[in-house]
Parts: C-alpha cells; sequence; structure tokens
C-alpha cells in the first residue's frame, strides 16, 4: 500500500507544484489546510485527501496526522502581522509535538537561506532558521532545506524580480541590492524535497541548496533581462524608505503588502551557501544555472501551468498578476443549456476566432468542458483566451479567462491601454453566439 504523505501549506506555492510530483510518484497524498475550499480550484484536489487543521491550533492536528509516515512543513506566517515571527516559532513546536505523538517519521521543512550566525541578521531569515530548531525539538528526524531565491513561475522572490525587470528601463533600488545570493531552480527544489523521503542519511541534516555561482541582486535582475532580450539600467540610492519600497513593490507586482516588507528587509544579508558537502546525499541531483532556471520559468509561463488561484475568492470577475501573468478573469451566467454552449464553441475550434477581435486565435488545447485559444498576432507578449462550460440548473457556467504574459514596458502598456476595448469585444462575441449572460 502507497505510503500516505502530508503537506501542509496546501495553498502556497510549493506545496502546489510538490503535490503532483509526488502523485506521480505513487505517494497517496493529504493536504492540509487552514481553509479548505481554497482548493476545489486545483487539478489535483480529487486526487487528494483534504484536511482541515491549523497548526496555531494543537487540537486540530491528530487528525490531520493519522496514519502517517512523512510529513512537509511548508507554512510561514507572514502574513500573520507584526508578530509573525512568535507565531511562526510556536506553529512550529505545535506541528512537531504532534508529529511526535502520531508516529510520523520524518519531518521535511524547507526554510530561508542565511548565515545564522550573521550580526543583524533579518528576522524574516531567523524566523525560518529558528522554526528549523523549532520542530527538532521534539525529537522527530528532521531534514531542513535551506533555499533563497526560488526560480519558478509564482514564486514571490522570482516574481519580483520578474515583475520589476520587465517593466522599468532603469531600476531605481536601494544599495541592498549589491548583496549576494545563490538562487535555485524550482524543479531543483522540488527534486531535492522528493527524494528525501527515500534518503535516510538525509535525516538530522540541514542542506542548504543553490547555484554554485553567486550573484548580486543587480545581477539577478540583469541577467533575467537579458535572457528576455531588454536592456535595463541600475540607479542604486543610498536610502530609500523602507515604506515606499513595500509599497511600490506591492503596487508594481504581484507581491502582497505583508510578504513585500520582509522581503525588503531580506535585501539586508546575504543569501549564501556555505557548505555544499550535504548535497552529496542528492549525487543524482544536478542544481541548473540562474539562467537556465530561468528560461525554465518561462516555458512554464503558460495558463496549462498556472494554479488558478483566483478561484479561491469565488468571485463572478477578478483581475490578478500571478506566475508572470496579467489576468483577467469573468463568469456568466448563462440560460442557454450546456450542450447548446459547447457546440456554439466548439464551432469556433475549426478556425480562428473572428476577426474583430484582438488578434486572430488559433486552438491551444481543447477538453470536454473547456476550449482555450492561442492569439496568432504579434504582440509585446503572448496573450490567450480560455473559456470554461460547467451545466447548472437552467443553464450553463461560462468561465471567461484572458492570460496575458507581457514582454517589457510595452506589454504592460498594451495589457493596460487595450484591456478594456478587448473586454467589450469578448462580450460582442458571447452576444453574437446567442450566449445570455
Amino acid at each position: 500500500m502507497p505510503q500516505t504523505i502530508l503537506v501542509t501549506g496546501a495553498t502556497g506555492y510549493i506545496a502546489s507544484r510538490l503535490i503532483p510530483r509526488l502523485l506521480q510518484a505513487g505517494y497517496q497524498v493529504r493536504c492540509m489546510a487552514r481553509n479548505p475550499d481554497r482548493l476545489r480550484g486545483r487539478a489535483w484536489y480529487p486526487m487528494v485527501q483534504v484536511v482541515c487543521a491549523d497548526v496555531t491550533r494543537p487540537e486540530t492536528l491528530p487528525e490531520a496526522m493519522l496514519a502517517v509516515s512523512a510529513a512537509y512543513y511548508l507554512i510561514h506566517n507572514m502574513s500573520a502581522g507584526r508578530d509573525y515571527h512568535n507565531t511562526d516559532i510556536e506553529s512550529a513546536r505545535n506541528f512537531a509535538q504532534a508529529a511526535r505523538l502520531a508516529g510520523i517519521e520524518h519531518i521535511i521543512y524547507l526554510g530561508g537561506l542565511a548565515d545564522q550566525d550573521e550580526p543583524g541578521l533579518n528576522l524574516h531569515m531567523q524566523s525560518r532558521i529558528e522554526c528549523g530548531s523549532a520542530l527538532r525539538e521534539a525529537g522527530v528526524p528532521v531534514t531542513e532545506f535551506r533555499a533563497g531565491v526560488i526560480v519558478g513561475p509564482g514564486s514571490v522572490s522570482f516574481e519580483m524580480i520578474r515583475f520589476l525587470a520587465e517593466q522599468f528601463p532603469l531600476i531605481l533600488g536601494p544599495t541592498t541590492l549589491r548583496n549576494h545570493s545563490q538562487p535555485v531552480a524550482i524543479s531543483n527544489v522540488l527534486d531535492f524535497l522528493i527524494s528525501s523521503l527515500n534518503t535516510p542519511a538525509s535525516r538530522g541534516k540541514v542542506i542548504e541548496i543553490g547555484t554554485r555561482t553567486t550573484f548580486t541582486y543587480i545581477e539577478l535582475i540583469l541577467c533575467y533581462a537579458h535572457v528576455r532580450g531588454l536592456k535595463r539600467l541600475f540607479f542604486l540610492l543610498p536610502f530609500i524608505p523602507v515604506q515606499l519600497l513595500v509599497f511600490l513593490i506591492y503596487l508594481m507586482t504581484p507581491v502582497e503588502r505583508s510578504y513585500a516588507h520582509p522581503l525588503v528587509h531580506g535585501l539586508k544579508n546575504d543569501s549564501l551557501v556555505l557548505d555544499r558537502s550535504p548535497l552529496q546525499y542528492f549525487p543524482e541531483i544536478e542544481v541548473v544555472d540562474f539562467a537556465t532556471a530561468v528560461r525554465l520559468a518561462l516555458v512554464d509561463t503558460h495558463p496549462a501551468m498556472v494554479e488558478k488561484i483566483w478561484l479561491d475568492k469565488d468571485l463572478d470577475q477578478l483581475e490578478v498578476r500571478h506566475a508572470g501573468m496579467l489576468i483577467d478573469y469573468r463568469r456568466f451566467w448563462l440560460s442557454a443549456p450546456n450542450r447548446s454552449v459547447f457546440v456554439d464553441l466548439n464551432a469556433l475550434s475549426n478556425g480562428s476566432l473572428p476577426a474583430h477581435l484582438p488578434g486572430y486565435f488559433r486552438l491551444d488545447d481543447q477538453t470536454p468542458d473547456s476550449f482555450r485559444f492561442k492569439s496568432t498576432q504579434k504582440l509585446p507578449g503572448e496573450l490567450w483566451l480560455e473559456w470554461k462550460l460547467t451545466p447548472r440548473a437552467g443553464g450553463t457556467r461560462l468561465e471567461q479567462t484572458v492570460f496575458f504574459a507581457p514582454k517589457g514596458l510595452p506589454g504592460f502598456l498594451y495589457w493596460s491601454l487595450l484591456k478594456p476595448y478587448h473586454r467589450r469585444l469578448l462580450q460582442k462575441l458571447i452576444r453574437r453566439l446567442d450566449l445570455q449572460a
């Protein structure tokens, strides 16, 4: 019988990428979340067990841990407010104690990459390191991985780099951007996390992962820009108020304000691999260089690879910036029967969409309940249009999602200026197909 693996922080970025890999490897997966309803839009939701539990409430944990052989601890509480550090430590202790009582044999933890002995270590990195220590207190063997910038669509640190590099030909920044980092590709992170399940020698170890090359944060942004064919210049200022930086990151990138504050403070310290010797436990894993990691992330910047986090909010319309894309979601309640709607949309898949739409489109993917088209026009980015149908009493629910992956500042200007026009054209198309929204 396959092992049951518990994955905490199931609504988060790392977990959303890890869970499909665990399922593919043949494990049974139990997902733990404070609000399980937020997982219903995930493609893997029907294939996992889901439990409602909260590490800040120890009484909720025993049920989640029944018959579990190993557990991934992928939780942080940066959004918990100013006291997130203490909440982090207490949460880790609660989890480790419950794991010991449940007989869990192995905890795998992904923390932050920093020198724990560095004077003036920022609170965010200090919290990540102390969480690892708190997990070990109960005596359950812990494999602790430490990573800095994780390169992949949806990673908070990578999206901050991506959106800044894409939008600004001249980047004004603090002098802390001269500090150093060794990033790591999300594919490598997942390789290590999964391999540790079957690597007993890694238990009880702290394993730092990152590229062999050291970069300043400026060089990371410039390298990303180079891969994208963009020219970028930097102008560093000796003092920029932290709150102003936080506000600008929140305004111009997908990073939430509560996450931006610790990320800005995190720039004050280097994020380097100080000891590569524990990597000997994973000789089969080759850490890719940063430029390759960026190229892999760009390939994964595609609607088929994006976790549809906007469905968590259950709203009829929503705009989000996520995984390198600008996304416009609309949900329509149609009186036409589902079969009729499907036939009308299927007729479009036999050729391009009507020419009055923004650019011509070709069919990119089709399932029994959805259609995705991609623009064939030369645009400052890549544009997709997706429709998903769901039968309902008295008609059909039609979900329309426009995905746009902008390239450079022209891409963002294109989206901002033409989005209202495109939206009107799509509404006309719905009426033209006799879909009464």
